[in-house]
C-alpha cells in the first residue's frame, strides 16, 4: 500500500505509517465470520446469489407475460455481466474510468431508456440482448408502457443495477414484484445494509480508517460520512434535476443543462478523491479484516 503525503512532511509520513501499521495489525482477538454471512451482494453466498437471480428473472418473465409483454428471463451470466459493467469500459482501468466519468451516474445521462442507450449502460447489459431487441421493435408508446410494466417509475433501476448497488428500494413494476417474492422484506428497504459490510464497519480498525477517510474528504470540500453515501446522493440529485430521469438532455433548458454539467463536474471530483482514498486507506484494512473472518482472501 502506498499512502501519498504532502511532500517534505516527515512527521506526517511517520504518523500515517504508524496509523496504518495499527490499522493493518491483527485484532487482539480476531472475530470469526458469523454463521450464514456470505460474501456476495446482500450477504448471500455465490450459490444463493445464482439461485436468487434465476428465481427473480423467471418471476419477472411471468409477470411481464401477464402484462401482455414479451420478456426473456436473463440467465445468471447476463445479470452478472450487467453488475460487473458498473464503472467499467473496455480499454479503461477503473482509475481512468473514475477520472473521466466519476461513478457513471450523471456523466452518462441522456434521458433515454437503457434499452436505447448506445454508450455505457450496465442497465442495458443486464437486461440481455434479446430483451433489448424486443424493446427496440416496439412503438414509442409501447416502449413507455413496456418499461412502466417492467421497471415502474425509475427506468434506470433494472434488476442487475439494483443488485450491484444493493438497493432494491428503487425497483418498480414486475422487477419489484419479483424481487419481493425472492428477497426478504428488510432487503427491499433503502435502509438495508449488506451484513458483511456492516460487520466489517464495526471493527475498530475500519472505524479508524473511515474516520481518516471522512476527515480527508472534508478537507477536500466533500461532506460525506461514508463512501456508500456518495452514489445515492448523486442519484438523488440527478433524479430531482431530470424529472425522475425522464427529461431528455435535448429537451433541457440552458439552465438545466448548466445544472447537469455542474453535477457532472462535482461527480468527477468527488469520485476521484473518494476512489483514491478508498484504494489507499480503506481497501487494505477491509481485506485484512475479511482475511481474518474467512481465513482466506475474499475476492
Amino acid at each position: 500500500m502506498r499512502l501519498v503525503i504532502e511532500k517534505g512532511s516527515v512527521m506526517k509520513k511517520t504518523i500515517c505509517a504508524s496509523l496504518f501499521a495499527v490499522l493493518l495489525a491483527p485484532a487482539i482477538a480476531a472475530a470469526q465470520a458469523p454463521k450464514g454471512l456470505g460474501t456476495e451482494e446482500f450477504g448471500m453466498s455465490p450459490r444463493e446469489l445464482v439461485q436468487a437471480i434465476e428465481k427473480t428473472e423467471e418471476l419477472i418473465a411471468r409477470c411481464m407475460r401477464e402484462e401482455g409483454f414479451q420478456y426473456v428471463a436473463a440467465d445468471h451470466n447476463t445479470v452478472r455481466a450487467g453488475m460487473t459493467a458498473d464503472k467499467n469500459l473496455p480499454g479503461l482501468s477503473e482509475e481512468e474510468f473514475v477520472s473521466r466519468y466519476g461513478f457513471g451516474v450523471s456523466t452518462f445521462y441522456t434521458g433515454l431508456p437503457p434499452q436505447l442507450s448506445t454508450a455505457y449502460s450496465p442497465a442495458r447489459v443486464g437486461l440481455g440482448e434479446r430483451n433489448v431487441q424486443v424493446f427496440r421493435k416496439l412503438s414509442p408508446a409501447d416502449q413507455v408502457a413496456y418499461n412502466r410494466a417492467l421497471l415502474g417509475e425509475d427506468v434506470t433501476s433494472t434488476f442487475a443495477v439494483a443488485l450491484e448497488t444493493e438497493d432494491l428500494s428503487r425497483t418498480g413494476g414486475c422487477t419489484r414484484k419479483a424481487a419481493a417474492e425472492t428477497f426478504k422484506p428488510d432487503q427491499l428497504k433503502a435502509s438495508h445494509y449488506n451484513p458483511l459490510d456492516a460487520h466489517v464497519n464495526k471493527d475498530p480498525r475500519m472505524k479508524a480508517a473511515l474516520g481518516f477517510w471522512q476527515r480527508e474528504m472534508k478537507k477536500a470540500g466533500f461532506d460525506y460520512g461514508h463512501p456508500d453515501e456518495i452514489e445515492p446522493d448523486l442519484r438523488s440529485r440527478l433524479t430531482a434535476l431530470t424529472e425522475g430521469g425522464k427529461l431528455l438532455v435535448s429537451k433541457m433548458s440552458p439552465d438545466q443543462k448548466a445544472a447537469l454539467r455542474k453535477l457532472q463536474d462535482h461527480e468527477r471530483l468527488v469520485a476521484v478523491k473518494s476512489h483514491k482514498m478508498h484504494e489507499e486507506v480503506l481497501t487494505p484494512v477491509e481485506e485484512r479484516i475479511q482475511e481474518e473472518l474467512f481465513s482466506r482472501k475474499v475476492q
